[in-house]
């Protein structure tokens, strides 16, 4: 049952995020990575090969693996917290459907807004639904990365394709060294 729910067709509300990056370091060598998975299928398998392929080729020092249990709703506090406190940047992922695809740009502006670099992944059949959140928080433009429809019943080596193909957007966002970002 759902406590509370966001409409993104509202206008931007007083705590809303206004948009405001949190500073990008140059790379992430030596660095902290936050993954922040939804329960939607394959969003943990997904967001642990990125993690792989970031510490293997990038020289992450530490990932820090986190869930959220309701894909409707911004990640709790005390998750955010967390990652704030243990994390130097986050992955937030994955948007596979409208209402986690929304919750998943409100946390990566939660996080934006708390000092932490961010990069949700959506998937692309639900980019309407990601850019409204980012309206409706103040965050038009709000640059995410995007991977095909759908990511749920893809196989692991798929996961594991899609996670190589998305990299360098996931780069472009979170550094400034980075690859070009997706829009």
């Amino acid at each position: 049952m759902f406590e509370a729910m966001t409409d993104p067709t509202g206008r931007p509300g007083a705590g809303a995020a206004r948009g405001a990056l949190a500073p990008r370091p140059a790379s992430l060598a030596g660095l902290t990575v936050g993954l922040l998975a939804n329960t939607k299928k394959n969003a943990e398998t997904f967001l642990d090969e990125v993690g792989a392929l970031l510490t293997e080729e990038h020289g992450v020092a530490n990932l820090v693996r986190r869930k959220k249990l309701n894909i409707a709703e911004a990640a709790p506090e005390e998750i955010r917290k967390e990652l704030v406190e243990a994390c130097d940047v986050v992955v937030v992922g994955v948007g596979d459907c409208g209402s986690c695809s929304a919750s998943a740009i409100a946390d990566g502006l939660l996080l934006e807004a708390d000092g932490v670099p961010a990069v949700v992944i959506c998937s692309e059949a639900f980019v309407a639904t990601a850019d409204a959140m980012a309206d409706l928080k103040g965050a038009k433009g709000y640059t995410y990365a995007r991977t095909p429809h759908p990511v749920a019943p893809l196989e692991r080596d798929e996961v594991r394709e899609r996670a190589v193909r998305i990299l360098p957007d996931l780069l472009g966002v979170l550094t400034t060294s980075g690859a070009t970002a997706a829009a």
